[in-house]
């Protein structure tokens, strides 16, 4: 289960949107939702998560150019996780260096996508504590 964990996802498909949203309160997370990169790049300004999940075809700014954007611009290092129906870019190295932590096909099962964010967090957990 992913309680306790904040989980923002950047969808601009409503329906994906939702039924992402879904699955995640069923995986006991609590999630909010952005349209697009400009709406993702506010919220993270303003509030605290866990995980990214973020869409990686969005008209205006992309995922690559709003995953450069955290990282290079707000220098926030939160685990992104790529969403994409193209398994060729799940298959290669093209999110990996825009800056993005993992990828996850569409359509995805919850449990697999509970497996990739609980890898992340805890990664992150153990640098955040040998960092302090």
């Amino acid at each position: 289960m992913l309680t306790g964990i904040r989980i923002l996802v950047v969808e601009d498909n409503m329906v994906n949107q939702k039924i992402t949203n879904f699955m995640l309160k069923k995986l006991d997370a609590t999630a909010d939702s952005a349209m697009n990169g400009n709406e993702a790049i506010e919220l993270l300004m303003h509030n605290d998560y866990d995980v990214v999940l973020m869409d990686l075809q969005m008209p205006g700014m992309d995922g690559y150019t709003t995953t450069e954007y955290i990282r290079t611009k707000l220098n926030n290092n939160i685990p992104i996780i790529a969403v994409t129906a193209d398994i060729f870019v799940s298959e290669s190295a093209e999110y990996f260096n825009s800056g993005m932590n993992a990828c996850i096909c569409k359509p995805f099962e919850p449990n697999h996508l509970e497996e990739i964010i609980l890898n992340l967090v805890k990664v992150e957990t153990l640098a955040s504590k040998k960092a302090g």
